[in-house]
């Protein structure tokens, strides 16, 4: 069950052309359709500012925007000849966060960049990432802002606590679980509890369920209290080699994970691996 269609967020930016290079190697990789969206960005300017400004300074900034979003879609299309795929190109102008969650409910996953702290990732709202995982109803899967990302897929690593959300990442992640060469599922500091899920071994269950769809997947859980669960899951990731994390998100409500910090919040701040998410 390879992916099909795939949809990925075009920014005429140094992470924008990394992102659109990986997601054209993944859609290589399922000889999946690969969709290109641009969100045209119009500088929303205050009334009491653009009555001061003249119509050709206007006209400038706008021509600006739209000269972007060239330059966006002839580094998508050469990316996607390169890679030899089937691509299709949409510029749409709107609310970013609108517009990509609407695309990416026909799409199979979407792909999107990690917030950069730096300014250098674009001029659209900086939570996105952390705001599409709840509204597109589609696993999303982030791309850090540093690197290149030529392979994902081949060794992955699945964060396991018995949830709902866990189970529904691992559901989406299936067609890339099936191609993978390894798969590590991971619970940290999983509870004795029964009632919480993980059996009597952490880890085991889901693999079993796994391995009857063909994946190689090995059962792992670790105890440690010096590391909080996302350093954990990252540094775990780092020590196996893995190109990919498969990961719930938003466990807790919203607001609870601002104030109280959270797994999520944690891996869209310091991933060092793309890292797949559903809700």
């Amino acid at each position: 069950m390879p992916l099909k269609d795939i949809l990925v967020h075009v920014e005429n930016t140094r992470p924008g052309r990394s992102r659109v290079a990986a997601a054209a190697s993944l859609a290589a990789r399922h000889d999946a359709h690969l969709i290109g969206l641009y969100v045209l960005h119009l500088p929303d300017i205050p009334g009491y500012i653009r009555v001061q400004m003249t119509d050709e300074v206007l006209q400038q900034s706008q021509m600006a925007a739209i000269a972007d979003g060239a330059a966006a879609e002839a580094m998508f299309n050469e990316a996607a000849q390169l890679a030899g795929i089937k691509a299709e190109w949409r510029n749409v102008e709107g609310n970013p966060l609108k517009m990509l969650a609407l695309h990416a409910r026909y799409a199979d996953v979407a792909i999107v960049g990690q917030r950069d702290e730096s300014g250098d990732s674009g001029p659209f709202d900086p939570d996105i990432p952390d705001q599409l995982v709840l509204a597109a109803g589609r696993p999303m899967l982030v791309i850090p802002f540093v690197g290149e990302y030529p392979v994902i897929g081949d060794r992955v690593m699945v964060a396991w606590d018995a949830s709902r959300l866990a189970a529904r990442a691992v559901n989406d992640a299936l067609p890339l679980l099936v191609g993978a060469k390894h798969v590590f599922v991971i619970a940290i500091n999983p509870s004795a509890d029964e009632d919480e899920g993980h059996g009597e071994i952490p880890s085991a269950d889901i693999c079993l369920h796994l391995a009857r769809h063909g994946v190689n997947a090995e059962a792992q859980h670790v105890f440690a209290d010096d590391l909080g669960v996302g350093e954990m899951l990252l540094s775990r990731a780092a020590d196996e080699g893995c190109d990919l994390m498969v990961t719930g998100a938003w466990g807790h409500a919203r607001w609870r994970e601002l104030v109280l910090g959270g797994v999520t919040r944690h891996m869209l701040g310091h991933m060092t691996l793309p890292v797949l998410m559903s809700h």
